[in-house]
């Protein structure tokens, strides 16, 4: 009981200030839990919407006992015309609470660093957030949903960003196999856009 009070005082201290995004600016957002027991590799294409056409991001996932740890990389053609950005960085996301008769969503929250670098200039990222769901199973089946809330706080600085950025990403996770999941996510705020993603765990 006091993890479900601990996290919705969370999600409403950061979603009052309206918040967004990650790692490295895209629109790739996570549920609240860790889907694999070792590892994961992960690919996604996204729109982050004004400014950027389009987006390309890799991630390789590793599971801890109380968290799971996340190694970022990624490309962005920053005005659709061929000009490069790219960014890498590191998050991690660790469980908090777990849905109860009082309480009716599983909860985690996350952080992050990460690196824009782009014609030698350079912007640093320091991403956090909390993130709210509850998986859905069908019935005899193995599929299963979860779709989730993911608010997150940005603080930036460097060359290419020097402000704090807001928003709230929204998001499904379809789990086809035991080994297989579409992620689907999208993004208000600051950084708008959307991303579709897939992922092979162990």
């Amino acid at each position: 009981m006091r993890r479900a009070i601990f996290a919705t005082v969370l999600l409403a201290s950061v979603g009052t200030m309206a918040l967004e995004a990650q790692t490295i600016f895209t629109p790739v957002m996570k549920s609240p839990y860790t889907a694999f027991k070792r590892s994961e590799l992960g690919g996604y294409i996204s729109d982050p919407g004004e400014g950027t056409s389009i987006a390309l991001q890799g991630e390789y996932r590793l599971a801890r006992r109380k968290f799971d740890l996340g190694f970022v990389l990624g490309y962005a053609d920053a005005k659709g015309n061929g000009e490069n950005l790219f960014g890498i960085g590191v998050d991690a996301r660790a469980g908090i609470a777990r849905h109860t008769q009082d309480f009716p969503l599983d909860a985690a929250v996350t952080g992050g660093f990460g690196v824009l670098i782009a014609d030698g200039k350079s912007g640093f990222l320091v991403p956090m957030g909390a993130t709210l769901g509850r998986q859905v199973l069908l019935e005899e089946s193995n599929v299963s949903f979860t779709p989730y809330v993911h608010p997150v706080i940005i603080p930036t600085f460097g060359e290419l960003l020097d402000d704090v950025q807001f928003g709230i990403g929204l998001g499904v996770d379809v789990a086809l196999t035991k080994t297989f999941d579409i992620r689907v996510a999208g993004s208000l705020g600051d950084l708008e856009g959307i991303s579709i993603g897939v992922a092979w765990h162990r």
